[in-house]
């Protein structure tokens, strides 16, 4: 089955070097240009991950709504162009919001209510008219933000009916199993990361928190929720707990 793992990785090898460094450093500086990139890389990231977490939705429900022609449908090929689509497509989406960056001219303040450079947070410092901007951003959410989504839904809904009608409880079990841990993913990655980029910035520490759950909490949470389907992982778990009765 198609995993995410590795977009989690880079995302927290993007925000969480310059998050320790601001921790550290008496000045907490950083230059435009690295500020664009930082910018463009996490698009990038966040792009990427969002249509791989769709194809692994798609991976699931041909996995539990039509077994017999997984292997046909879901081949090695198929993975490989659902994976290079979806850096592609994460490129596009990058270019399209970071390009326009590039116009900008800051005249003002130039403090960042935030621990790392977002977009919220930097299109407020500027005194350039910023409708391009906030139109392409807000278009580019709709598009590849909701066009992820929807299609993440539409499979799960086909998932779950297909579940309901299995008749043993062993079987509705490994069922649910098979996707709890990409649903748990999609739910933190969506709801705070369009939560976030949706509502206008303010710079509150709500905000600051939010970021911080998509882009360094939850890449460190997702290895441990994937891992927990493997079962010598949850007995190697019981080991080390000790409690012999939890149920992982």
């Amino acid at each position: 089955m198609i995993e995410a793992t590795a977009y989690h990785v880079a995302w927290s090898q993007v925000m969480v070097p310059k998050l320790v460094q601001i921790l550290l450093a008496k000045r907490k500086t950083i230059f435009f240009s690295r500020c664009v990139i930082q910018i463009g890389l996490m698009f990038f990231i966040a792009s990427s991950e969002a249509f791989l977490l769709s194809a692994m939705a798609y991976d699931r429900y041909s996995a539990i709504c039509n077994p017999l022609v997984y292997v046909t449908v879901m081949n090695k090929q198929f993975c490989i162009f659902l994976a290079c689509g979806s850096c592609l497509l994460g490129v596009t989406n990058s270019l399209l919001n970071t390009l326009p960056l590039l116009r900008l001219h800051f005249c003002g303040p130039r403090l960042i209510h935030h621990y790392s450079c977002e977009m919220p947070e930097l299109l407020p410092l500027s005194c350039t008219d910023l409708f391009l901007n906030k139109m392409i951003l807000f278009t580019t959410l709709v598009i590849f933000g909701f066009g992820c989504f929807f299609p993440i839904l539409f499979s799960y809904t086909r998932i779950i009916s297909a579940i309901l009608k299995i008749s043993s409880a062993s079987g509705r079990s490994k069922a649910f199993s098979t996707c709890s841990s990409h649903v748990i993913v999609v739910t933190l990655f969506f709801l705070t990361g369009l939560g976030r980029y949706l509502s206008p910035a303010t710079g509150s520490i709500l905000e600051q928190v939010i970021s911080l759950q998509y882009s360094t909490v939850t890449p460190l949470l997702n290895p441990i929720i994937y891992s927990l389907k493997n079962v010598e992982v949850r007995i190697a778990i019981k080991k080390i707990l000790g409690k012999k009765k939890f149920p992982l």
